[in-house]
């Protein structure tokens, strides 16, 4: 079907910051052979306080760069790049493009019996009603409760997974989202994954969360398949990260993300 692409070829997937590790987490869980080239714009985070324009123009810049190391496979890691910018990756890649909220917006569907939904994400993911439209082009009965939780990814950041302030927060964002009778909520960043065991436990067992990056794995590995773009070789996959700057406390965040040592990082200047 695709006969250009090279079944060994790495699979590409890009983030504003280092949230997108948490995708490249799941990928290497569920697909141990793949090799993954990661980009995430440090220097240029956060994405969610720029214009739209801005946010197509440095989507395009990585977009760009990962097509050139030959990527079998695009993925947009970043909920808000997904929601403002999908389109115009889809417009440049001659190669398969996956984004997260296509991923959460059908696991949620598929997961959800009363088609009562909860999103959760950060303030521009929300304000583009990104999931609203992908979810209801799945499932136009569905009816859908969002909140913005704009003081999530700083407390993930640091470290307070499991910290009173947080969930003192959590309570108070889910609070109108859980007055509406859900039974599923989607994690609609990819710095949310970190809080599953606290979001699930002041969510209650009834609700099923649906976590976007182990969505997007299962996503991938269907398209693989699909395609038949599975990488043939049993040998060790290689795992490179690009960024666009290296932060203070960097590596500490980005192995809390992937969920081990951070090795291969590389500093790159977008123009």
């Amino acid at each position: 079907m695709t006969p250009q692409l090279d079944p060994r070829s790495p699979i590409g997937v890009f983030d504003s910051g280092i949230g997108g590790l948490t995708v490249v987490r799941a990928l290497m869980e569920r697909l141990p052979f793949e090799s993954i080239l990661y980009f995430g714009d440090t220097a240029r985070v956060p994405y969610g306080v720029k214009s739209v324009e801005t946010i197509a123009h440095y989507t395009t810049q990585i977009t760009e760069f990962l097509l050139e190391r030959r990527v079998k496979l695009l993925i947009i890691a970043c909920n808000t790049m997904a929601a403002v910018a999908a389109d115009v990756v889809r417009s440049l890649s001659p190669t398969p493009v996956l984004d997260v909220i296509e991923a959460g917006a059908a696991a949620a569907v598929a997961a959800s019996r009363s088609r009562r939904i909860g999103v959760i994400g950060t303030p521009t993911t929300i304000n583009s009603n990104a999931y609203g439209r992908a979810i209801h082009a799945l499932a136009p009965d569905a009816r859908l409760t969002s909140q913005a939780c704009a003081l999530f990814v700083p407390l993930v950041e640091e470290g307070w997974l499991d910290h009173p302030v947080t969930r003192l927060t959590a309570q108070e964002y889910l609070r109108p989202v859980l007055a509406e009778r859900i039974d599923t909520l989607v994690l609609g960043c990819t710095h949310y994954p970190l809080l599953k065991p606290l979001l699930q436990e002041v969510a209650g067992a009834q609700v099923t969360l649906v976590d976007s990056a182990e969505a997007m794995a299962e996503r991938t590995a269907g398209l693989l398949s699909e395609l038949d773009l599975h990488n043939p070789t049993r040998e060790p996959p290689e795992y490179r990260y690009f960024v666009t700057d290296v932060p203070l406390r960097f590596q500490t965040i980005g192995e809390r993300f992937l969920g081990r040592t951070l090795h291969n990082v590389n500093v790159v200047k977008l123009p």
